[in-house]
């Protein structure tokens, strides 16, 4: 079965290859000339990953998923939540939002650093037709960065029952218990049981 993920995402994609392990032939923006760009309007998760999901099948024809992630941080009241990917301006590195992050949380005073990250993957199989699922991961922001390994904000979570954060576990372990890895697991279970995929 070929698929489209209308991401830019090197990382996202990258997850996405060691996930799928070859299930599915996966085709990315990269693999088409002149995609057009996509503005991420929806103030929810599950319209970000609509709208992009919608725009890869109007462009490519095939079955196109789109996926869109927030950390949702309690003593911030659920922020930077569907912006975290731009939470210090539009051109933030990794770094810089994460760091804005901590310094957000130490300017509230928090003492409770409860967070989870929450993603929603929606697939669009024809132009009136959706599906999409959810993962979630709780855990907690540490005070300090530490490991070199995944993106985003992996350097400062740490999932609940591990004591270390995404940035220094293995990618065989995160891969089963990130936010990602259970929407994506959700999604595969949907594509085996409708097209025995």
């Amino acid at each position: 079965m070929k698929l489209f993920f209308a991401t830019h995402n090197l990382d996202k994609k990258r997850e996405i290859e060691y996930i799928f392990r070859g299930k599915f032939k996966v085709l990315y923006i990269n693999d088409y000339r002149n995609y057009p760009e996509v503005e991420e309007t929806g103030i929810t998760l599950a319209e970000n990953s609509l709208i992009k999901a919608s725009a890869g099948y109007k462009f490519t024809g095939i079955a196109s998923f789109g996926d869109d992630t927030g950390l949702e941080v309690n003593c911030l009241n659920g922020k930077p939540g569907i912006y975290a990917a731009r939470y210090a301006g539009e051109n933030a590195t990794y770094k810089d939002n994460y760091l804005k992050l901590l310094d957000k949380m130490k300017g509230a005073n928090c003492k409770n650093r409860a967070a989870r990250f929450r993603t929603v993957i929606t697939i669009c199989l024809s132009e009136n037709k959706f599906e999409s699922f959810e993962g979630i991961c709780d855990g907690h922001i540490v005070k300090n960065p530490s490991g070199e390994i995944g993106f985003g904000y992996d350097p400062v979570f740490i999932p609940n029952g591990y004591n270390k954060t995404f940035a220094k576990m293995e990618s065989d372990v995160k891969n089963t218990i990130s936010h990602r890895a259970i929407a994506l697991k959700k999604f595969i279970d949907f594509l085996k049981n409708k097209y025995g995929a």
